[in-house]
């Protein structure tokens, strides 16, 4: 009886992050709200891989994982967009509201991938998780490049592309492992062994060249095999 509930319990823990983080990015500290996004991340990771472990997946489970995702991966890097476009170089009073469109269309993502039978083992569209990483990213790059970070435009056409990415039709592998194999998982290990030479030369800014590189390999590596959507 103990063991059905292991992976609803680190679903909660997810959620939990989640909302910790979102009290963080309301009072304006975006770093540390960073920090719950990677530890919801964590834990929607794991979740999944527990419940694959433990033979234990159920329907409440998944309706769960989606309602946590949509407070940590939706409704948190909607927040994070809203603060940035408040301090950004063109001072507006309804303008930052432009960031919560990144919440509408996570909702949205999140209601399609429930629905939509052709994702039980790659997504179709931008995951939410990568896109929040995307997101709370911005906070750490805009300590080194603040004239750039600052910049209305580059918000607001990020907004525009990341919600266009989010319900495209964009085939992306999954990061979640099945086994340890080389072969069966080979794409992966080497998106990350590419993600992790990045992140020591550039830190934060290697984010959306990760994420770059995470969409490119999946365009050239699905366009390979010829998988249609």
């Amino acid at each position: 009886m103990i063991k059905k509930h292991i992976p609803n319990a680190i679903t909660c823990a997810n959620l939990f992050s989640g909302c910790i983080g979102i009290v963080y990015a309301f009072n304006g500290s975006l770093e540390t709200a960073a920090y719950f996004v990677l530890l919801s991340g964590i834990f929607d990771f794991f979740d999944g891989m527990a419940a694959r472990l433990l033979h234990v997946k159920s329907d409440i489970g998944k309706e769960l994982d989606s309602l946590a995702d949509m407070v940590s991966f939706g409704f948190l890097p909607g927040i994070v967009m809203f603060k940035l476009l408040q301090s950004s170089d063109y001072a507006s009073p309804y303008l930052p509201y432009a960031g919560f469109i990144i919440t509408v269309f996570s909702a949205l993502r999140l209601a399609k991938f429930n629905i939509d039978t052709r994702q039980t083992e790659d997504f179709i569209g931008l995951n939410t998780p990568m896109n929040t990483l995307f997101i709370v990213s911005l906070p750490f790059i805009q300590k080194d490049y603040p004239e750039i970070i600052n910049s209305t435009l580059l918000l607001i056409t990020l907004t525009a592309l990341l919600s266009g990415l989010l319900v495209s039709e964009i085939r992306i592998f999954s990061l979640k492992f099945s086994s340890v194999a080389w072969k069966q998982n080979q794409l992966k290990y080497i998106f990350l062994i590419l993600s992790a030479l990045l992140v020591p030369f550039l830190k934060f800014a290697a984010v959306p060249f990760i994420l770059v590189l995470y969409i490119g390999l999946s365009i050239l590596h699905f366009r390979k095999n010829k998988v249609t959507v």
